[in-house]
């Protein structure tokens, strides 16, 4: 028996999840989701309602991102991602980043002035372009658990206005997102798969 994943592709959350699972080299079955009808039976592992959503063999549920990510690294870590962990950059980024990123993506429903935030949010960029200058990337030399934790929430502010984004004069930043974009990594965690029924065809993941 497979540990479960409910996920959603375009989820930032849920996107770096699916990365440490590909990453750890362990195979799940990956249920895809539909937002506005989430399935029975992921409300009733975490009935908080959002993903990603883990329920391992012997019924324990994991429904936050960042501990799927530490459970999957624990059980095999190849690429040698825990030594890279910057707690308080990923605090930031799950805290101020995303505060200010909910309110420019998606200001009519908070309400807010998307121009306001986003210059917040760019502020944050900034710092993170300042330190990706030293050895390109955030935590060390190589790709770490920090980038893979930060990376999905930068590719979403980036999509929100595209051409905009690509005028930041963040070399650094524009440099480590589209390597990233382009790794074989983002492809995999990227797939595209027909949202989960419960008489549907188990779908195992990395695929």
């Amino acid at each position: 028996m497979l540990p479960i994943l409910y996920s959603f592709r375009r989820c930032p959350y849920a996107i770096r999840a699916r990365s440490a699972v590909v990453a750890s080299g362990i195979v799940v079955e990956l249920r895809e989701i539909v937002l506005r009808d989430k399935p029975a039976a992921m409300l009733a592992a975490s009935p908080k309602g959002t993903v990603p959503v883990l329920v391992l063999p012997d019924g324990r549920v994991i429904d936050q991102s960042l501990a799927i990510m530490h459970w999957a690294l624990a059980t095999a870590d190849p690429l040698d991602w825990l030594t890279g962990k910057d707690a308080d950059l990923i605090a930031t980024n799950d805290g101020a980043f995303k505060h200010h990123l909910d309110r420019y993506k998606y200001a009519d429903r908070h309400g807010t002035d998307p121009l306001e935030h986003r210059a917040a949010a760019t502020a944050i960029l900034a710092d993170l372009d300042t330190r990706l200058h030293a050895t390109g990337h955030l935590a060390g030399p190589r790709v770490t658990l920090t980038d893979m934790a930060i990376l999905p929430f930068v590719r979403q502010f980036a999509q929100t206005d595209r051409g905009w984004f690509d005028t930041l004069p963040l070399p650094a930043l524009h440099d480590w997102l589209g390597r990233y974009l382009a790794s074989p990594l983002f492809a995999a965690v990227m797939t595209r798969v027909t949202p989960w029924q419960p008489d549907a065809p188990t779908v195992i993941f990395p695929t």
